[in-house]
């Protein structure tokens, strides 16, 4: 992310120099702090499949699945980082590694949801998780995931949880690797309405584009600006053009005076993606109302 060696820096002399008793979690503050599950549960399973949203769903801390959606070429919402297979994590159907080279020509809007289903990005696992446990896994569409985490609620008595669903789009992407922004937006505010997830669910993304959208066609829908970069709240907000539900900046962008600036503009603080418990600490005593993290194991050291 562009910045985030300096801004790393800056987080660490703003969270030790903030006393750490600045707004410690209180019981009413654990009751409603929103701890999400980043791709499920990226650290422990295969991410944004089926079985990493039931595993963070283990954890009863846990109140909203963050995820991310891409577009298949029959216009159907598919829960995947990138909108293409990674190399990474991903194996054709006959069990060979996808290579870098083959990134470009494995485009989801290129391909029928049928062809991508075919695709295993779970038994690989991933050298950057390694305690995520390797697993036969397809890329789902959303509606399958809705699905799978409402039996599984069903059957062990748990609240539904949130959705934090990011729009992955770019302007380069249009009419290659995603539909215009306007498209994509409309196809996930109709998915999230026929699913029955509307007043649950929270709409982000990087790119202004799709939000903007968003809000114009339903103004009352959850939504969230992601941020990576240093410019600035006001800056942010002026270029998005309207005062989101969220903010939600890489996390060693948050400083005391951004919280309490998000606060002041009646905005949630989100930040993401937060992996070890120190920092975990360090982000609760500055305000924030929210953690995103891939490994909600670790939550219950915290609280």
């Amino acid at each position: 992310m562009r910045f985030l060696l300096i801004f790393s820096l800056l987080f660490t002399f703003f969270s030790c120099s903030e006393p750490a008793t600045r707004k410690d979690m209180d019981p009413e503050k654990t009751a409603t702090f929103d701890w999400q599950g980043h791709r499920g549960a990226r650290g422990l399973l295969p991410e944004n499949t089926v079985p990493a949203f039931l595993k963070a769903l283990e954890y009863p801390q846990v109140k909203t699945l963050e995820l991310d959606l891409a577009v298949s070429r029959d216009s159907l919402l598919v829960v995947s980082h990138e909108p293409w297979m990674s190399h990474h994590i991903c194996s054709h159907p006959d069990g060979r590694p996808v290579t870098k080279e083959e990134e470009e020509d494995l485009l989801f809007f290129q391909m029928s949801y049928d062809s991508i289903r075919q695709y295993d990005c779970g038994s690989r696992g991933n050298e950057r998780f390694p305690h995520q446990k390797a697993m036969p896994a397809h890329k789902p569409l959303l509606s399958e995931v809705v699905e799978a985490v409402g039996q599984y609620c069903a059957e062990k008595g748990r609240e539904k949880p949130r959705y934090n669903i990011e729009i992955k789009f770019e302007p380069a992407y249009v009419g290659i690797k995603a539909p215009d922004a306007e498209t994509f937006a409309r196809l996930v505010l109709e998915e999230v309405t026929r699913l029955g997830i509307r007043e649950r669910s929270c709409v982000q993304s990087f790119d202004v584009a799709p939000l903007q959208h968003l809000h114009r066609m339903d103004p009352q829908l959850f939504t969230a600006l992601l941020i990576d970069n240093p410019n600035g709240v006001a800056a942010n907000l002026e270029e998005l053009g309207y005062i989101p539900n969220a903010y939600s900046p890489y996390y060693k962008l948050v400083t005391a005076n951004v919280a309490d600036t998000v606060h002041e503009k009646g905005m949630t603080i989100i930040p993401w993606t937060v992996n070890d418990t120190t920092a975990m600490k360090a982000l609760i005593a500055l305000g924030v109302d929210g953690i995103i993290t891939d490994y909600p194991n670790l939550i219950g050291e915290v609280e």
